[in-house]
């Protein structure tokens, strides 16, 4: 069977286009679930509920305009992904939209797989390309709509990289660039990556070539800089982890060097996902020495003596893939500045191409590598369509985080919306308070809360709701108020949309 499984694998290599389709079909076939899923999660105000994409005018408008609507805070410019959502409108409904991200995420797969292939040879490009098609932690990503700006960005990234340091062209290099920090802000870390990738010796341009790209990135970066100040001057806000709140620098700092214990779990060993992450499943570390924080510093000394390795004994894939990760998770590790979340498992899709380049070079020289490539690759594609239904819907999602994350308050949080939906303001009541309990420090639990009240002819337990309001979103209050009263409102409280607006509180 081995001897059978190798020469079908040496065979499909000697043809130049069954690489690419092969890896393109494993990433599909893998998430053909998720032609079954709904709208979930932020698919919901991104999409379902977002006027931009309700009409044509969003295909331009997109490039104007903040990610999230402007009542929830603008300050998030990702137009590309928008601009895809409001054309997917003019097709079909929730299986186009999923198809689409489907068809993306195959994109990323055959791009990365040309990457490593470009790099080292066809079999390293097989390996790298299939277990990055599989990978369970892409599952938030690629079966929630919403994480389409990923798919994207990790796209045009690669292609990007593929551009300077296999056809050393500045201009096209230049264009993915522009064009991923326009699906998404974490795409700025090119420049890193390409530099990296000539320290490692993988491209060796000139000095003037590195000028001339260094000027590009300058210019590139300058472009959408001002681009993006322009679209989101008017809106303002900004998005900080809700562990974060009020915290002190240090406890930040202790806080993310303990979440690089989950970031390496879910990069190398990612059986068990979460759709949350946040308090009080994942509490505030106040002290430097803190268990949590050991293991966080072990599996940063462990990338760190990974990547050594590979460079003293010259595997220059290896450590160009392992020094990928650090680049790529410097964004959002909340170790340079901090950001909306703490760990999020859709966050990790451009970090993990560095894993597959790493794991690829070294998988490809053993000499069983066909066997364990087919054993990793039924091992991640089954974990990744068994976890696909968890975002077959708003309330699937939620269920999930109830069972996964029972220590969060993101769980109770999400019942008071499936609650309202149900017709049962009473018990979205309920959960708000329970959720209150957990974590007491997100403005939107008390908003919603407050329509829940309303609806259940309880205007004082409302009036307490928004007060704690008030003591949480400062100038964002009235953006909080027309926000959750249009959603209130589509859910078929009017009376209650109305006793919310009449509370808007008016600014002096």
């Amino acid at each position: 069977m081995a001897q059978t499984l190798t020469s079908s694998t040496r065979a499909l290599l000697q043809r130049p286009a069954a690489l690419p389709l092969a890896v393109g079909a494993v990433a599909i076939v893998v998430y053909l679930g998720a032609l079954a899923n709904r709208f979930a999660m932020d698919d919901l105000p991104l999409i379902v509920q977002n006027p931009l994409v309700a009409s044509w005018s969003g295909l331009w408008r997109a490039f104007a305009a903040p990610l999230w609507p402007p009542d929830m805070g603008g300050a998030m410019y990702r137009p590309l992904p928008l601009a895809t959502w409001a054309l997917d409108q003019r097709i079909d409904g929730a299986v186009w939209f999923h198809l689409v991200n489907l068809l993306w995420h195959a994109g990323a797969a055959v791009t990365v797989a040309a990457l490593a292939r470009r790099l080292a040879d066809d079999r390293t490009g097989l390996v790298a390309g299939v277990l990055f098609a599989v990978h369970p932690v892409h599952v938030e990503a690629v079966a929630n709509v919403a994480g389409r700006s990923e798919l994207m960005a990790g796209v045009f990234v690669v292609l990007a990289v593929i551009a300077a340091l296999q056809w050393d062209s500045i201009g096209w290099s230049a264009v993915w660039w522009a064009l991923g920090m326009l699906c998404k802000e974490n795409a700025v870390v090119l420049p890193g990556l390409v530099a990296w990738g000539w320290l490692i010796g993988l491209a060796r341009p000139s000095r003037r070539r590195m000028m001339l790209y260094a000027v590009s990135w300058v210019v590139v970066g300058a472009l959408y800089a001002a681009v993006r100040t322009m679209a989101l001057h008017p809106y303002e806000g900004f998005s900080l982890a809700p562990i974060f709140f009020e915290a002190p620098a240090g406890a930040i700092r202790w806080t993310a060097l303990a979440a690089l214990a989950d970031v390496a779990r879910l990069l190398v060993f990612p059986l068990t996902l979460r759709a949350d992450y946040s308090p009080d499943e994942r509490t505030l570390i106040m002290s430097p020495f803190d268990a949590r924080v050991a293991l966080g510093l072990a599996c940063f000394a462990i990338w760190g003596a990974l990547l050594a390795l590979a460079w003293r004994r010259g595997r220059k894939l290896e450590a160009y893939g392992i020094g990928w990760i650090g680049i790529a998770f410097s964004p959002v590790a909340n170790l340079l500045f901090p950001v909306g979340f703490l760990v999020a498992e859709r966050t990790l899709y451009v970090p993990s191409i560095g894993l597959v380049l790493a794991a690829g070079a070294w998988l490809a020289r053993l000499p069983r590598w066909p066997i364990l490539l087919t054993l990793l690759a039924v091992l991640g594609g089954i974990r990744t369509a068994l976890r696909v239904p968890a975002w077959r819907s708003n309330f699937t999602v939620t269920l999930h985080i109830m069972d996964d994350s029972p220590r969060s308050y993101i769980g109770p949080k999400e019942m008071i919306g499936v609650y309202m939906d149900f017709r049962r303001p009473d018990k979205a009541l309920e959960a708000a308070r329970s959720s209150v309990a957990i974590f007491d420090r997100d403005p939107t639990v008390f908003v919603t809360a407050a329509v829940a009240a309303f609806a259940s002819g309880r205007s004082p337990v409302a009036d307490s709701m928004l007060a704690r309001l008030h003591g949480l979103c400062q100038q964002r209050c009235p953006g909080y108020y027309r926000w959750m009263a249009g959603i209130a409102r589509r859910r078929g409280y009017p009376e209650a949309a109305d006793s919310l607006l009449t509370r808007i509180p008016r600014t002096p």
